[in-house]
């Protein structure tokens, strides 16, 4: 398998890529310190799997791997961090995480859940799955989560200041069939049909 890494300690991404590398089935690791830095070139390297820390310099963890789900459909997501609070796993999941391991894990832990999300599971840490399971018992994880996505929302947000899909597209980095389908999926869950009525009810949920 081929993977990526985005973590900012360079110490810790140094030793995630000599970990993995040992392994026979990794063919290779590619690591990054940012987010900003991993997207000018993931969509080259298309990796089978992303293990990505949350709390990044600049571009945070959900919005990456938002973006990375977008540019690379295909690639997995592993969130590998140390943040275990509610808000945080949930963002993280509804962005495209499959995966949610902590960095408390042994290598061991991590290579086999890595392994288990190649194959199609979705692999966490105990405590992770306990706290998910958690709030859908008592009904709290599915209110917490927004309407819209971070990036509709912004998509929209730029809509409103009158910005055309080709002005929207250069500002958020992103292709105009990109924003087309945000744009469909938005009007969609807003139960509109087109930009007036869009506008109007975004103002009426707060997104505005």
């Amino acid at each position: 398998m081929r993977l990526a890494i985005v973590e900012d300690n360079a110490i810790t991404l140094e030793a995630l890529q000599q970990t993995l590398l040992a392994e026979p089935d990794v063919a290779a690791v590619d690591g990054f310190g940012s987010a900003e830095e991993a997207l000018r070139t993931l969509d080259l390297l298309r990796p089978d799997i992303l293990l990505v820390d949350l709390g990044l310099p600049g571009m945070q963890g959900a919005e990456l791997i938002e973006r990375v789900k977008e540019l690379c459909p295909a690639t997995e997501i592993m969130v590998y961090t140390i943040f275990d609070d509610s808000p945080t796993v949930f963002a993280a999941i509804k962005a495209g995480a499959s995966g949610f391991i902590l960095k408390d894990a042994t290598p061991k832990e991590l290579i086999a859940s890595l392994r288990t999300l190649l194959q199609g599971g979705a692999p966490m840490s105990p405590r992770i799955a306990r706290k998910v399971i958690h709030e859908f018992r008592n009904g709290s994880a599915v209110p917490e989560q927004p309407l819209l996505s971070p990036r509709e929302e912004k998509v929209i947000r730029c809509i409103a200041e009158g910005l055309s899909y080709n002005d929207v597209a250069e500002r958020l980095g992103i292709s105009y069939h990109t924003v087309h389908t945000h744009i469909k999926k938005a009007y969609e869950k807003l139960q509109v049909r087109g930009r007036r009525q869009a506008l109007q009810r975004a103002y009426e949920l707060g997104i505005l």
